[in-house]
């Protein structure tokens, strides 16, 4: 069916977006390891038949970490669907008979899928979302590590000098975000800077904040999120930071490790890094560990997910859970 596809790549992904043009784009972020994706699927296959000139695509979530960041897929599955290369709503969830909704009224209407909210409304809520999503947020071009303009590589280096904690959101990966946040916030240029969910400003107010020496007073210090980490590391003897909880796991990697963890027979909890965007970026720099699951005991980092079952299969695993070894 030339209406129903698979992206197995960001590049491929993209070039489904820009072929759909105006008409409507249902990607259907999926993982094998899930029934309901599988039982989505064929939902999909039955509206594409239907709706012929609506693009259907399934992305493996994972596979493709740098799609599915960008929209903040968190679970599996999830659609979103796009007219014109921007996300004009989202699903979460087997949802079939809300799926079928959304696709009629997007694909003939071409309004809001749900009366209750509207785009605008949707990109204000995630908007907010990322505001708060660090109690200092920078929105830039680039990143701290490459920054795309001089005013982002200013802004960074300054934050850096004074040694102020801060995480980034890359205003050039999202044109909904970049246009979005000139209005939400009233504040027409970038870099733009947060401090606790409230606009400081761009890069002459963070000079001139730094100069009258009240930037460190503004936003919190690189000390207060390490002491925040070893805080929660050690809260318990085993902790292991992944994508949902015990009951839930949120992506394949992390109920794999789950499974193993289970079977190990020691006491361990657990932290949702999906619930806590600071801690989520700042753990990768400390721990110099860029990927989650992430496991630690006694406040030392194990590693993920194949060092854990390197030592499942070694039979080392329980002795180094409990710190024997």
């Amino acid at each position: 069916m030339a209406n129903l596809v698979e992206a197995t790549s960001q590049q491929q992904f993209e070039d489904f977006l820009a072929k759909a043009g105006k008409c409507l784009t249902v990607v259907h972020f999926q993982a094998a390891w899930a029934p309901q994706c599988g039982q989505m699927n064929d939902v999909m296959a039955e509206l594409a038949k239907e709706h012929t000139h609506t693009t259907f695509v399934k992305l493996e979530a994972e596979a493709v970490p740098e799609v599915s960041e960008k929209y903040e897929i968190a679970s599996v599955p999830t659609f979103l669907f796009f007219k014109g290369g921007q996300k004009v709503d989202r699903l979460d969830g087997a949802h079939a008979p809300e799926l079928s909704k959304i696709v009629q009224r997007l694909a003939v209407a071409g309004g809001p899928a749900r009366g209750e909210s509207s785009p605008t409304e949707d990109l204000n809520q995630r908007l907010k979302k990322l505001i708060n999503a660090a109690p200092c947020m920078l929105f830039m071009k680039g990143s701290p590590q490459e920054p795309r303009c001089g005013f982002s590589r200013q802004i960074v280096a300054l934050l850096k000098e004074h040694n102020i904690q801060f995480s980034s959101f890359d205003i050039l990966s999202d044109d909904g975000v970049r246009q979005g946040l000139k209005t939400y916030s009233n504040w027409p240029t970038y870099p733009q800077l947060y401090a606790n969910g409230e606009l400081l400003g761009g890069l002459d107010i963070v000079k001139e904040l730094a100069e009258s020496g009240e930037l460190e007073n503004t936003c919190p210090k690189t000390v207060t999120l390490e002491h925040r980490l070893k805080s929660v590391i050690n809260q318990s003897p085993v902790m292991l930071f992944m994508k949902g909880n015990k009951e839930a796991a949120k992506c394949g990697f992390s109920r794999q490790i789950l499974e193993i963890m289970n079977g190990a027979g020691v006491e361990y909890d657990t932290f949702d890094i999906l619930q806590d965007e600071e801690v989520r970026q700042g753990l990768k720099t400390y721990s110099n560990w860029p990927t989650y699951p992430q496991l630690y005991v006694k406040g030392e980092l194990i590693g993920g997910l194949d060092i854990v079952k390197e030592l499942k299969e070694s039979g080392d695993l329980a002795s180094v859970l409990r710190g024997e070894s």
